[in-house]
C-alpha cells in the first residue's frame, strides 16, 4: 500500500482486495504487516468495538517484539503517543474532554470571517498570473493560516509545520523519523509560549482546562489536531476542488450561479476521503473477524475509502447523505467535522466566486497522487484562468476579529502575510512538476 502503483489506482486495488473478503492481510511499509477492513459493515462493526479491540499502540505484538524497523516511516502515524487518538476508557475521555471544551469555545461565525480573508490573501497573491497551483498556494495555505490563528501559533514557522507534517503521513521517506522530531521541537516551544503568555487561542484553553494536561500531554493532543487541521484540511480542500473542476456533474454548475460545493464535499468523503486508510486498532486477543483470524496485537485499519464504496451500499444516493465513515464511528468519530467542513466550504466558495472560470491546467487523469498507505493526497493540482486585476488597495485593516469567543481578548491578524507579495514563477502544470506542496508554500511564506 505504499508505492505508486497502490497511489494511482486505490480502488481498484480494494476491489480485488474485497474479493478476498471485507478484511485482508496488507503492508503498509517494507516488513510492516496489517489487516485492512475494506467491508462498510466490519468497519462499523470494528470502530465501534471497544471489548476486542484496543487503540493502544503500545499492545502492537510486532512492535514490542521488534519486528518492526525502528526508522519504519509508518510510526510516524501508528506510534504510541499520550493523546486522544490512541487511548481508551478513562485516559480517552480525559483527553477528548480537553478538546472538545477547548474547540467548543471557538466562533464559528468569526472563524468563517477568518477564512475569508486568509482566503483572499491567498488569491491576490497569484490572480494576476493567471494560473496557478491551488494545491501549494491555496489549499495548504488556508488550513496553515487558520491553524496559527486558532492554536496561537507564529507564521515564522509555517511552512517548516506543513513540511513535517506531510512526510510524516507520506509514510514513506528515512525522513520521517527527523520530521517526528522537528514536530516535537515545534510544539514543546509552542506550549512552552503560552504558558508565560496565554492568549485567546485553543492551546491556551487547552492549558487552562481542569484536565490539567501536563506538556507532553497538551503537545501530544495539539499534534493530533494539527495532523488533522493541516494535511487532511488541504486534502479535503484539494480533493473537492479537483471534482469540482473535473466532473461533469458539478463543472456544468460553476458558471451558473449555483456552486455546488456542499454536494462535492460529500462526494469527495465518500470516494476520496483525505484520510483513506486510517483508524488504527489491536486485538485484545485472538479474535475471528469477516472470516479471518487474528492473533493478539496484530494491527487493523479501517478503510475508509473502500468501505465507503462497498456493494453493499450500491444504489444509495450519496448527495446530502453523510453516512460515511470518513470521519470514523464510534467513541473515536472526529470532534471537529464540523469545524473542517465549514473550513473547506468557505474557501471554495470564496476562491469560485473571485474566479468562476478557473479550468484545469492538464487533464484530470494526468493528476499524480502522492503515495503513502493513509492518505488521498494529489501532488500538485495546476490551474488557470483569465488575469485578474489588482484589487484597489483599502484601509489598513485593523486588529482581526479572529475565531474566538466574544468575551475573550482579541488577537492581531499577525498570520496573514500582507496581499501581493508572490510574484510570477514557473506553472505547477509544467511537465514532470512533482513539487511537494511545502515548496510553494514556502516561497509564499518568504514573499518569492
Amino acid at each position: 500500500m505504499y508505492g505508486s502503483d497502490f497511489a494511482a489506482d486505490p480502488h481498484g486495488h480494494y476491489a480485488r482486495m474485497r474479493a478476498a473478503g471485507p478484511i485482508i492481510p496488507v503492508e503498509l511499509a517494507p516488513g510492516v504487516n496489517a489487516w485492512l477492513v475494506t467491508g462498510y459493515s466490519l468497519a462499523l462493526d470494528v470502530l465501534r468495538d471497544t471489548e476486542r479491540f484496543t487503540k493502544d499502540p503500545r499492545s502492537w505484538a510486532a512492535l514490542s517484539e521488534g519486528r518492526i524497523p525502528e526508522d519504519s516511516p509508518v510510526l510516524g502515524i501508528m506510534m504510541y503517543r499520550p493523546n486522544a487518538l490512541f487511548s481508551d476508557g478513562a485516559a480517552h475521555a480525559r483527553y477528548r474532554g480537553a478538546i472538545n471544551d477547548s474547540l467548543s469555545r471557538i466562533d464559528p461565525h468569526a472563524l468563517s470571517e477568518y477564512v475569508e480573508r486568509s482566503a483572499e490573501t491567498a488569491i491576490d497573491s497569484f490572480a494576476e498570473r493567471g494560473e496557478a497551483d491551488l494545491l501549494g498556494e491555496y489549499a495548504a495555505i488556508i488550513p496553515l493560516l487558520v491553524f496559527n490563528q486558532l492554536f496561537g501559533s507564529t507564521p515564522e514557522q509555517g511552512s517548516e509545520l506543513v513540511r513535517v507534517t506531510a512526510i510524516m503521513f507520506d509514510a514513506t521517506s528515512d525522513e520521517t523519523t527527523q520530521a517526528n522530531v522537528d514536530m516535537l521541537r515545534y510544539l514543546a516551544d509552542l506550549v512552552e509560549a503560552k504558558r508565560h503568555r496565554p492568549g485567546a487561542d485553543v492551546t491556551s484553553w487547552m492549558i487552562a482546562h481542569p484536565s490539567e494536561l501536563s506538556d507532553e500531554e497538551l503537545m501530544q493532543q495539539i499534534a493530533l489536531l494539527l495532523a488533522a487541521g493541516t494535511e487532511a484540511q488541504m486534502n479535503l480542500i484539494a480533493n473537492a476542488l479537483r471534482l469540482l473542476l473535473s466532473d461533469d456533474r458539478f463543472a456544468g454548475e460553476l458558471s451558473g450561479g449555483s456552486l455546488p460545493v456542499q454536494d462535492a464535499l460529500d462526494e469527495v468523503l465518500w470516494t476520496d476521503p483525505p484520510l483513506a486508510n486510517f483508524g488504527a486498532r489491536f486485538a485484545r486477543y485472538d479474535v475471528e473477524i469477516g472470516g479471518a483470524w487474528l492473533r493478539m496485537g496484530d494491527p487493523v485499519l479501517i478503510s475508509y475509502a473502500a468501505a465507503n464504496n462497498d456493494p453493499e451500499l450500491a444504489g444509495a444516493d450519496r448527495i446530502g447523505n453523510r453516512a460515511h465513515l470518513a470521519w470514523s464511528a464510534g467513541e473515536h468519530r472526529c470532534p471537529a467535522d464540523g469545524t473542517a467542513r465549514a473550513i473547506a466550504s468557505v474557501a471554495i466558495e470564496k476562491l469560485l466566486d473571485r474566479i468562476p472560470d478557473l479550468e484545469l491546467a492538464v487533464p484530470a487523469e494526468r493528476l499524480t497522487w502522492r503515495p503513502g498507505p493513509f492518505h488521498r493526497a494529489l501532488t500538485s493540482l495546476p490551474v488557470r484562468f483569465p488575469v485578474l486585476a489588482k484589487p484597489t488597495p483599502g484601509p489598513a485593516p485593523g486588529p482581526a476579529s479572529g475565531p474566538v469567543p466574544a468575551s475573550a481578548p482579541v488577537p492581531p491578524l499577525s498570520s496573514a502575510p500582507p496581499a501581493g507579495t508572490s510574484t510570477a514563477r514557473p506553472s505547477g502544470s509544467e511537465s514532470g512538476d512533482r513539487r511537494r506542496p511545502w515548496s510553494p508554500l514556502g516561497e509564499w511564506w518568504r514573499g518569492r
